[in-house]
């Protein structure tokens, strides 16, 4: 039986989330060259993305490698989630809520250890839709078609029945290769529109 479902992600589509500069600016602090911060803690980054490291290691591993005390420490990691977390896309959000007696609704995100907590607290997306599948938690990453999978598993859909929304262009072809319909965020009013003809083109008016 076909179930509606449609699947967000969150940065840059639930969240606005412009660059703020805050790696720059703490390059510019510790007098590091420009683009060094981010390679010395890649591995960083990627541990935490993916759930092979918790938020006090995060910390540790940050003061180790940048030479920082306590204080600036936690300085730079309220900077990052700063910017990680950007602001909210109301009218997006609103509509969302909008669609819940109409289809199953997701959300699928490449995220960071502690992004659930936050952005439960600030924006209420665990009240918004049915499932959130966060790679931090999973350990797989968008475009890994296990990602999709595994997301489309959880909400108990067919990938055929899901349109999945992301603003960075890999992530929706790889949807589409997993057989889902995917859609390019630019703005909320075409997404509205893309959303409607998905359920429309599915399921009739």
């Amino acid at each position: 039986m076909e179930t509606r479902c449609v699947m967000f992600d969150i940065g840059g589509v639930l969240e606005t989330t412009p660059a703020t500069g805050w790696d720059q600016e703490w390059e510019r602090r510790l007098g590091l060259p420009a683009g060094s911060m981010n390679r010395r803690l890649g591995d960083v980054w990627e541990a935490g993305s993916t759930g092979r490291i918790t938020e006090p290691e995060v910390r540790a591993r940050v003061a180790a490698v940048l030479g920082l005390d306590a204080a600036r420490t936690e300085a730079f990691m309220a900077d990052l989630w700063d910017e990680y977390l950007g602001s909210p896309n109301e009218d997006l959000i609103a509509y969302v809520r909008s669609l819940s007696t109409r289809c199953r609704l997701g959300i699928l995100s490449n995220s960071f250890v502690g992004a659930r907590e936050r952005e439960q607290q600030l924006y209420g997306f665990g009240d918004l839709v049915d499932d959130i599948v966060y790679s931090h938690e999973t350990g797989i990453s968008k475009p890994e078609p296990g990602a999709y999978e595994l997301a489309c598993a959880r909400l108990r859909v067919r990938p055929a029945d899901c349109l999945f929304v992301d603003d960075v262009e890999v992530n929706v072809i790889a949807a589409e290769a997993a057989g889902m319909r995917g859609l390019l965020f630019t703005d909320n009013t075409a997404t509205v529109a893309g959303i409607e003809a998905h359920l429309v083109r599915r399921f009739g008016p």
